[in-house]
């Protein structure tokens, strides 16, 4: 028992002695790399080690050769211990640089993948999942970025928008106003209609302002209540069957489902009659559009059923590179659909689209666009409560 206690109190000692002696270096290594320290930590194990074999040696073993024998394989085996340290702490100076310029690119805004060393998985598990967190942040800062640049784009080409639409009726209004005032104006009634629907126009765009303003600062607010697709559809026609009378186009509804959506009515009511605005601005004289409700199963991805709400017209089709582009806020294309008629996102329709996309949206929808035979197909999916 006292040849045990002798033992245990000689490993304690060359323990507790290297201990401090490695205490001490790291100490001094502090602020210093990575890869000091860890040989510094494998050198106080290894004399510990040694130390304890040493201090036994002498006190326990009658045979100088068999102590001399236990030092030098305890020294053979500390110069793997420190070389594999070295090695060990080479790879990992090596991946924290790697980890360093991948952050260093990520603050300057650096697109591209992060490297990874000579092609190989970094050392340990766990920078390489920092590296793979490295990876998917630099992916979602990518795509903020670029969603930030498109809306400066959007918000450059509003201001431009509404500088321009805006200062059209304003001069009609002005130039009219000053006619009435010197009075040479010869048909002041005609006048005063033209001014109304200037100032109609004008509070026109105010309100799709005021509602865009809304549904991006995700203030819109819906008052949900279960709606008839065929309310929808009715009250479409109605309020577009005087502008499509007007153009002598052919306006028409098909609906083929009795479902209904939980939403809000007069948002709904609104984006539907914008698609069927646009499309009757768009389509040319003796041309056609047709509003249809249907059903729509199952819903992409998960199965929810949905229905949808379409609308067809006859514009002769949208360049296949604007189609991503038409729901964009304020931006218009500068091809025309068919020679004869507007821009594939004429007046009006700047605003008027977005606002369709943040209404279905904000009901958990979405709004798509195609080309079809002669004309184009905005389709808006909504889902049906379950």
């Amino acid at each position: 028992m006292r040849d045990q206690l002798e033992i245990i109190a000689m490993g304690a000692g060359s323990a507790v002695g290297a201990c401090l002696i490695g205490w001490l270096a790291l100490r001094a290594l502090r602020g210093r790399s990575l890869r000091a320290s860890l040989f510094a930590s494998a050198a106080t194990a290894v004399l510990a080690v040694v130390a304890g074999i040493v201090i036994a040696s002498r006190a326990m073993f009658i045979s100088s050769h068999d102590a001399g024998v236990s030092v030098i394989v305890s020294l053979s085996g500390a110069a793997v211990t420190l070389a594999l340290a070295a090695l060990l702490g080479r790879s990992l100076a090596h991946d924290s640089r790697t980890l360093r310029s991948a952050l260093q690119a990520l603050g300057e805004g650096d697109a591209a993948p992060a490297p990874v060393q000579n092609g190989k998985a970094l050392m340990t598990g766990e920078l390489a999942d920092l590296d793979r967190e490295l990876r998917a942040t630099r992916a979602k800062l990518a795509e903020s970025r670029e969603r930030e640049r498109a809306l400066e784009r959007s918000r450059r080409e509003l201001v431009a928008w509404v500088s321009h639409d805006l200062r059209t009726p304003l001069a009609g209004l002005r130039a009219m106003a000053e006619a009435l005032e010197d009075g040479v104006a010869t048909d002041p009634a005609r006048y005063h209609v033209q001014m109304r629907q200037a100032a109609d126009r004008l509070a026109g765009m105010v309100d799709d302002l005021f509602e865009l303003s809304r549904i991006h600062a995700g203030a819109l607010r819906l008052t949900l209540e279960s709606v008839a697709l065929a309310d929808l559809v009715d009250g479409a026609l109605a309020e577009g069957q005087p502008l499509a009378r007007a153009r002598g186009i052919e306006l028409s509804g098909l609906v083929t489902t009795p479902a209904t959506v939980r939403g809000d009515v007069r948002e709904l009511s609104r984006a539907l009659s914008n698609l069927v605005v646009n499309a009757i601005r768009h389509t040319p004289e003796d041309g056609a559009v047709r509003i249809e409700a249907s059903d729509l199963l199952p819903a992409a991805g998960d199965g929810e059923p949905q229905v949808l709400l379409a609308v067809t017209d006859a514009c002769g089709g949208i360049p296949s590179e604007d189609l991503d582009r038409v729901f964009d806020v304020a931006w218009r294309g500068t091809a025309a659909r068919t020679p004869e008629v507007e821009s594939p996102v004429g007046a009006g329709a700047g605003l008027g689209l977005a606002i369709v996309r943040g209404i279905a949206e904000a009901h958990s929808g979405a709004v798509t666009v195609g080309n079809v035979d002669g004309g184009c197909r905005f389709e808006m999916h909504l889902p049906v409560p379950v």
